[in-house]
């Protein structure tokens, strides 16, 4: 007997349910973006110009961390092999929800 997964019990799918979640759970996603595997903190998910962009943090790319911290911008189109992973993190003092690239922004974590 096959279990239902959480596909057929009609859980949303896909890089923006991903995000929303990893938002609202402060939980990294792991991508391939331009062909590096980065675990990213994503802290706001918003459109510009009529395409879906998120601001992250990378924790690492390639398994090792970057030189220095700093929130990135990353189409979402451009993140490939999307995962939600258990791993948390807290809200990053550069994340500024208030600034104004945010005006169309459709969730985004509390600020630190």
């Amino acid at each position: 007997m096959k279990l239902p997964s959480e596909s057929d019990k009609g859980a949303p799918s896909g890089p923006v349910p991903t995000i929303f979640e990893a938002i609202v759970r402060q939980q990294c996603v792991v991508a391939t973006y331009n062909r590096v595997t980065m675990t990213l903190a994503p802290h706001v998910i918003y459109t510009k110009h009529g395409d879906l962009f998120i601001d992250a943090v990378a924790i690492d790319r390639d398994g090792k961390p970057p030189k220095e911290v700093k929130l990135g911008t990353f189409k979402l189109a451009g993140l490939n092999d999307l995962q939600l992973t258990e791993r948390s993190f807290p809200a990053n003092p550069l994340f500024h929800a208030n600034d104004a690239k945010y005006a169309e922004a459709l969730m985004a974590v509390e600020a630190a």
